[in-house]
């Protein structure tokens, strides 16, 4: 660990200990060591670091908008714990060589679907593009969701400290049937398959999108 990382996990570390009781479950499901995929939902930026220290030891890297690099604790931050950075409008070559390197490296790379942040807390619709690294052979793929952080900014006005909820689920493969070319209407096949995985962890009235049963399909998900 640099001291770089060190100062910026003792200070998020105490951050959510004076405003946040964590409620974690499953934590037995993430291994110690990757290579892996971790899909989170995504609410807040405050969740990021919260998953991060929660991980702690395991290495964890991941993607987030270029934008976080401004501000001196956030650019600190992301140098610390080596993020990735990605543009709005997409990802460029460096950007996924550095994924795959991640990956190569034996880490997990932490991806949020959803692409941007959930303000009601409720899941949207995946981006297909991010079953690009999830969908590499052999690579599981882990689940983290948290509920409650929305919560924090109100709850600090009233001077109290926030109940927050995260759940970690069992690891799957996506894989396509029978092998071959995986085409963009798979990846949409398995951008849903991999999120109702996701939603399973949250309460029904979180799930949005996802709290469909009738769309939901297992033709990708190998559960390992």
């Amino acid at each position: 660990m640099t001291f770089k990382e060190r100062i910026v996990n003792t200070v998020v570390i105490l951050l959510f200990k004076i405003t946040c009781k964590v409620d974690l479950e499953g934590e037995e499901n993430i291994p110690r060591e990757g290579p892996a995929i971790l899909i989170i939902n995504h609410t807040t930026n405050l969740e990021g670091p919260l998953f991060y220290i929660s991980l702690r030891p395991r290495k964890t890297r991941a993607l987030a908008k270029r934008e976080l690099w401004g501000p001196y604790f956030t650019k600190m931050a992301m140098e610390a714990w080596e993020s990735v950075p990605v543009d709005r409008g997409g990802m460029d070559m460096k950007a996924i060589r550095s994924c795959f390197g991640v990956l190569d490296d034996g880490n997990f790379l932490c991806i949020a679907p959803e692409g941007t942040r959930s303000k009601t807390g409720v899941l949207k619709k995946a981006m297909p593009g991010t079953t690009f690294f999830a969908s590499r052979e052999g690579v599981p793929v882990y689940t983290m969701v948290q509920w409650g952080l929305l919560d924090l900014k109100k709850n600090l006005k009233k001077l109290r400290r926030t109940t927050v909820h995260l759940r970690c689920g069992k690891p799957f493969l996506l894989e396509k049937p029978g092998g071959g070319k995986i085409r963009a209407e798979d990846r949409e096949k398995m951008a849903d398959e991999m999120m109702y995985q996701l939603a399973d962890l949250l309460p029904e009235e979180l799930r949005g999108y996802y709290a469909d049963e009738s769309r939901r399909t297992s033709e990708y998900v190998k559960p390992l």
